[in-house]
This record gives structure tokens, sequence and C-alpha cells, in this order.
């Protein structure tokens, strides 16, 4: 059953004043397989139903952005871990918060656990993440920010990584910021379309009205990034 907020003035995809795109309606989708894709959006999420609801409005578009995710995000040639913790290190950096707030189920069945999230900012000198792990968000940093890339740099990705990795993680990081700069224009939010399931949401967003809560207090992290002017590397001008 689709479960889309609605408002009598605006009609769907209105329920934040300032959202600048709308959602398409998943009753109104002719093709079952873009419903089917939907349906397991709003099973399993990454991505949740919202932001492929904006991208249904160009089904080229929602099969492009689809068959990437699902081929080079949640399958591909490199650890899905590795390129999880590189998403959410993009999410932090770029503060987009629809998708700083979702977490892999897979990465989290692998044991990936919240405290890793919550050092990425600071992951040189975190010990929940090793050389391996460090290596790929060194090389995630340096996308995000345009920073010099160095001899020093490539050892250290060529001590962990093949070739085709490689290109995997900078095409992967590369998408997935154009992707998080994107969405964040549009100020659209979880539980909005299909709604009613906590799949993929971080802890503390399992609901709409737990997502409030955790948005209006002191301890989110987009506040506390914010705060703290961590959205940028040492030596970032």
């Amino acid at each position: 059953m689709v479960n889309l907020t609605r408002n009598s003035r605006d009609g769907y995809g209105r329920r934040m004043a300032k959202q600048r795109i709308s959602y398409v309606d998943p009753d109104t989708i002719a093709d079952p397989r873009m419903k089917a894709e939907l349906e397991r959006c709003r099973r399993e999420g990454t991505p949740r139903p919202e932001s492929q609801a904006i991208r249904a409005h160009v089904p080229a578009v929602f099969w492009s952005f689809t068959n990437t995710w699902r081929e080079v995000f949640h399958e591909g040639v490199l650890d899905h871990s590795i390129k999880e913790l590189c998403r959410v290190y993009v999410s932090r950096s770029v503060k987009c918060e629809y998708c700083g707030n979702q977490r892999s189920v897979k990465s989290a069945r692998a044991g990936l656990t919240e405290a890793h999230y919550l050092d990425l900012l600071e992951f040189e000198s975190s010990n929940r993440f090793g050389p391996r792990e460090k290596a790929a968000l060194a090389y995630t940093e340096a996308i995000v920010w345009d920073l010099e890339t160095d001899d020093a740099l490539w050892e250290r990705l060529r001590a962990h990584y093949n070739e085709p990795e490689m290109v995997e993680l900078g095409y992967f990081v590369a998408i997935t910021m154009g992707q998080q700069r994107w969405l964040r224009t549009l100020n659209i939010d979880h539980h909005q379309v299909l709604a009613g399931t906590s799949a993929s949401m971080a802890p503390g967003m399992e609901t709409e009205e737990a997502l409030a809560r955790t948005k209006a207090s002191g301890d989110y992290w987009a506040k506390k990034d914010a705060d703290s002017g961590q959205r940028r590397p040492n030596g970032a001008d």
C-alpha cells in the first residue's frame, strides 16, 4: 500500500515547504519493473524510495542510477563495506542529510558499526580503521575536496588495492558525490514515499517521529559537523 505524504493544497511531494522537485506517486507508474524496484527500496533501502521517486520523473535516469548503484555499490570488485564508509564520508563532507542518515544493511551484517561512521571525518587518527580503510578514505577525501594526489597517496592505495578496485573506488566516489550534491539541493527527506519501514535507516531515524527528534537534538551529526567546522579536511582551504 502506498503511504505517500499529501496535503490538500499542494498534492504529493510538498510535505517539506521548500522541496524543489515533486515525488512521482508510485500508484501512477505503469511500468511494473519500476514499481517493483521502488518496492525493493522500501523493503531494503540504500537507496530509499524518496530519491528514486524523484528520479522516476525520467525513466532513463531512474534506471541509469538503479543499475549503476546495484552493479557498482552493492556488487562490484571492491569490498562493499569499504564503499559504504566512503559513501558516508561523502555525506558528512557535503552535508547531504538524506544520504547521511542511511546505513547499508549489508555492511552492518558484515560488522560495520555506528561507531565507524562517527569516526569518519577523523579517520586518520581513528583506531577503528586499518590501513586499507584509511587509504580508501584518503582517496575519497582527495576526490571530494580536490586535494593533490601525490606519490605517497598512490603508494598507500597500491599497497591494498589492485587497479580494477581503484577504478571502481574512484568511479563510485565520483558518482555518489555528484548524486549527493544534487539531492541536498532538493530538500527531500525520509518517510515520505512508501513509508512505514525502517530499512537502512541510521539509529534514531527509524520512524518519522524519531527522525524529527534526532534532527532537533544538539547531538545530531549535521549540527555537530557544522558547529565544529569538521566538514573540511585539515589543511584544506
